[in-house]
């Protein structure tokens, strides 16, 4: 009977970080905004390598708030940079969608190059890093996996729990990639037109919501 309740247990932990994973992913956001900035422009694969570079950049956040690093947001000298640095790049990509909105809708092409698919991955890897909340986030989650498994959490709780979330992660990153690149196909000039700029708004008002954070940490 001990062993058929833990493996419920496992079972339950799984499920429940399998399905907090796709609320966490799914949930508008820099990402989805960077993600289907890339999209319209390429297609599925630009999208993609935007949501891949978000899970490295997650990784990180991973070990380091299940590990208890969270005190690391509370020290100036890594806080503000990281604020900082995030809205100095959410500002810029907001300014490049806002410029795409403004120019003609480009040609459905399949041939992204291999150093687009890099600068949509970079980009997505320093959205998640330079995001200082995540490490918050996943320190919570340390209470939280203490609560689901109703005792003090081990390495394969632990395990099975980063296990379910990055597995709904990853196929989060194919379901949004599929779906922007659907709508990059049935697009017309002026939902091209309004995409970018709604996602050039989304950017920018991120950008304030990071500073207004960062003046008030100051």
């Amino acid at each position: 009977m001990a062993v058929k309740r833990k493996a419920l247990k496992m079972i339950e932990l799984f499920s429940y970080a399998f399905i907090l994973g796709l609320l966490f992913n799914a949930a508008p956001g820099a990402i989805l905004a960077e993600s289907l900035r890339q999209g319209l422009k390429g297609g599925f694969a630009p999208a993609l390598a935007v949501q891949i570079g978000s899970l490295v950049g997650d990784a990180l956040w991973v070990i380091l708030g299940l590990l208890g690093a969270a005190a690391l947001i509370t020290i100036p000298s890594v806080s503000i940079p990281l604020m900082l640095s995030g809205a100095v790049l959410l500002c810029y990509l907001a300014y490049q969608s806002i410029r795409d909105s403004r120019q003609p809708m480009p040609p459905p092409s399949t041939n992204i190059s291999a150093k687009q698919s890099k600068g949509a991955m970079a980009t997505g890897v320093l959205l998640s890093i330079s995001n200082p909340l995540n490490i918050a986030y996943w320190a919570a989650l340390g209470g939280t996996i203490a609560a689901v498994s109703n005792d003090n959490p081990t390495a394969i709780d632990f395990a099975i729990f980063i296990g379910g979330f990055m597995l709904s992660s990853v196929l989060w990153c194919f379901i949004a990639a599929g779906i922007i690149a659907y709508t990059r196909s049935r697009l017309t000039s002026r939902l091209w037109q309004m995409l970018n700029f709604g996602c050039g708004i989304g950017l920018l008002l991120m950008a304030i919501f990071v500073v207004r954070n960062l003046m008030t940490h100051l």
